[in-house]
């Protein structure tokens, strides 16, 4: 096989797709699965789809475009707000967008009347995180103008928290979008369908056990992925956090000096990280750097620990390791977090294995 490569576990993405599902139906929640992290990967898409999802959401019109020529025919969201320059493949693709702007709704409604072909939209309301949203105040008449428009119906409200700004989910902020939606409704004497609560960051609010209100819809990635709520990086009971690893060969295996020598300045990327002790170690160098993968974000096995990394190489002390590690052609096995995920599935440097344990 070749290396670095990600090893994608479509048992483990499977089961985490039908744990959530389960987990969020006593509260009248059904999920759309985010698949931006692994770029539309029709494959992951059916294992999510499989997991029970019945829904997809990406935030870009290219993934979705990739999706639906596989021949996935679910209803798809595009989960960020469109670009103007893109409202004719949003249409032709996309069935329901995120929005927040009138030029982009007018842009929308103008692309669905030449197309023939009506779109649905979500507003989103900004609840303090100060990403995406209209102010409250402010969403009754964009909603008014929506439903002034041909070709355009309108699902649903939106918000987004945690992604910006981290502001938590919470009693007070979700209770607001349940008060701003009942509010609206009455205002303009209708009924929504869709209330987009927001991400995997609600979760942690949701077993808080206060009830959901109004909310009906979470967008997840995160925690169908990894496993874990965004917020704390805490592992989710019932979730699996197996789904993808980072395969690295070894390219160089060698017991250097533990300290730099000679007069030091910046490195690659900035200034080097402080180094102390003496001695020697054991210095593995693997081919993986900064264009493949967020070297932060990734979780090294037992005894293994990341020196540093430049644009190519990452160096490892491999001198606490219980096994032998290191011999050159070997290769080595990551954790990774959600950076790291996505900069490497966006590496085109970085392979994928599908497997299913």
């Amino acid at each position: 096989m070749t290396a670095p490569r990600l090893v994608v576990d479509l048992g483990a993405l499977e089961h985490n797709a039908r744990a959530l599902v389960a987990r969020l139906a006593p509260f009248g929640i059904e999920i759309t699965a985010v698949t931006k992290s692994f770029l539309g990967s029709p494959v992951m898409a059916r294992a999510l789809l499989a997991g029970g999802v019945r829904s997809l959401g990406d935030s870009r019109v290219e993934n979705i475009v990739r999706l639906r020529e596989a021949g996935i025919e679910c209803p798809m969201t595009l989960i960020r707000s469109p670009m103007i320059s893109q409202v004719d493949d949003v249409v032709r693709w996309v069935d329901t967008s995120l929005v927040t702007e009138v030029a982009v709704i007018e842009a929308l409604s103008a692309a669905a009347v030449r197309q023939g072909r009506p779109h649905r939209v979500i507003v989103m309301v900004e609840l303090g995180d100060l990403r995406e949203g209209v102010m409250p105040e402010d969403l009754a008449s964009m909603i008014r103008l929506i439903l002034s428009l041909p070709q355009l119906d309108l699902a649903g409200v939106g918000t987004n928290l945690a992604c910006q700004s981290g502001v938590v989910p919470d009693e007070q902020n979700m209770g607001d979008l349940s008060r701003v939606v009942a509010s609206v409704e009455a205002e303009l004497d209708l009924r929504l369908e869709v209330i987009s609560g927001g991400n995997s960051a609600n979760l942690d609010w949701l077993e808080a056990g206060l009830g959901s209100g109004r909310v009906n819809s979470l967008r997840l990635g995160e925690a169908v992925l990894l496993g874990c709520e965004p917020l704390h990086r805490r592992v989710l009971p019932g979730l699996r956090t197996d789904v993808v690893t980072l395969v690295a060969e070894v390219i160089e295996s060698k017991v250097k000096p533990r300290l730099p020598w000679g007069a030091q300045a910046q490195g690659a990327f900035g200034e080097p990280e402080a180094m102390s002790g003496s001695g020697h170690m054991r210095r593995t160098i693997v081919a993986l750097g900064r264009q493949d993968v967020d070297p932060d974000g990734l979780t090294p096995p037992t005894g293994v620990r990341v020196l540093g990394s430049s644009s190519d190489h990452l160096v490892l002390d491999v001198s606490d390791t219980a096994e032998p590690s290191g011999e050159v052609g070997s290769e080595i096995t990551f954790g990774l977090n959600y950076s790291a995920v996505l900069r490497a599935m966006t590496s085109p440097f970085v392979s994928m294995e599908f497997i299913r344990r």
